[in-house]
């Protein structure tokens, strides 16, 4: 038996295969199109094992996905490729409605074929697990209750709209065609292989070479924090014991602002690796202006997935933001490998003349 897994050398996709591989003996296949956030570094532990098989290929590849599909008799495809960097969909969305509109309806094409050709066991066993954001729900007022799978899609950003577009064709799919699909809406994941874009790697980054930490804003708008991990193990659950068609919201239960999980990174960093001057990395925090269209909170409530199917998530925000600090500090050759020139040169442009 064999699963496949579209994104894999993506942050959180890479995170989700050396889990699988970790836990058990199933094979994977793992397709990723290299593009600036996909790492092959991420999955240099795995060289000469047997039991993953990467391919270099685009989700929009309906050939391709059809082939590995049937070559390798897929029981499960878990889908985490997508554009995903709110800030790189507002100075280019072509890229994010590629990706994740026209990529995963060819993904979903290839998978109904795929799937419609099955014997009937395993077409009754097989499932296509869909993975998105909580940022397809739109933004909460302070004192809104969290997303629960009920909420109103609303998106404000052509990222969360592209992701929208996407959840509502899986949903179609599974309505029009009888495909089996699983779709999760996550919460801010952070944790090892984050590309330094986002905000806890970049600070953790800006921090250690001296450089300001950039606060869009006045640093309050408020996130639900997840430990990368805890939402692999969130996904294999509900793979493995989700509903067919059901929605399953994932979150940390850590709703934290902006501005304060910057000072926490900068009080564990005080501690772990000191500032030569003895000053405290909060010194280097910078209050930029805020990117258009900013939503102010999200937040989600997990309880259907603790109900339903057991899971919570085993690290708080204070144990999970230690060991990632921690994992950066002890792989700076990793980050180093990551910063390129494109990406020295995508900074300059996202943050130029906010100061």
């Amino acid at each position: 038996m064999t699963i496949l897994v579209t994104g894999g050398a993506g942050f959180i996709g890479s995170n989700f295969v050396l889990d699988w591989l970790a836990a058990n003996d199933e094979a994977l296949v793992n397709v990723d199109k290299l593009t600036y956030a996909g790492n092959p570094e991420n999955l240099a532990s795995l060289q000469g094992d047997p039991r993953h098989l990467f391919v270099q290929a685009d989700i929009g590849d309906f050939a391709r996905l059809s082939a590995l599909l049937h070559d390798h008799a897929i029981r499960a495809v878990v889908n985490f490729a997508a554009e995903s960097h709110v800030d790189r969909s507002i100075h280019g969305p072509e890229d994010f409605i590629q990706t994740n509109i026209v990529g995963s309806f060819r993904l979903l094409e290839a998978v109904r074929g795929y799937w419609h050709e099955l014997p009937q066991d395993a077409k009754l066993a097989f499932r296509f697990l869909h993975v998105s954001t909580d940022e397809v729900y739109g933004s909460l007022e302070k004192t809104d209750p969290p997303f629960t799978e009920r909420n109103q899609y609303q998106p404000n950003s052509p990222y969360s709209a592209s992701k929208a577009a996407s959840d509502h064709l899986v949903r179609a799919y599974h309505h029009t065609y009888g495909l089996p699909v699983l779709t999760t809406n996550c919460s801010n994941n952070y944790g090892p292989y984050h590309f330094p874009e986002k905000l806890i790697p970049l600070c953790i980054q800006n921090a250690l070479a001296g450089k300001p930490l950039p606060i869009y804003g006045d640093g309050r708008q408020i996130r639900d924090w997840l430990y990368v991990k805890d939402h692999c193990s969130a996904i294999r659950t509900v793979l493995a014991k989700g509903k067919v068609g059901e929605i399953y919201n994932i979150g940390g239960w850590n709703e934290k602002a902006n501005l304060d999980v910057v000072h926490t990174l900068c009080r564990i960093l005080d501690e772990l690796q000191p500032r030569p001057d003895g000053l405290s990395y909060a010194k280097q925090i910078t209050f930029v202006t805020d990117r258009p269209g900013h939503d102010r909170r999200y937040a989600i409530d997990a309880g259907k997935l603790q109900r339903e199917l057991g899971w919570q998530p085993a690290e708080t925000f204070e144990t999970g933001i230690r060991k990632t600090v921690g994992w950066y500090l002890e792989h700076q050759d990793w980050v180093q490998n990551v910063l390129s020139g494109d990406y020295q040169s995508w900074l300059e442009k996202n943050y130029a003349g906010r100061g």
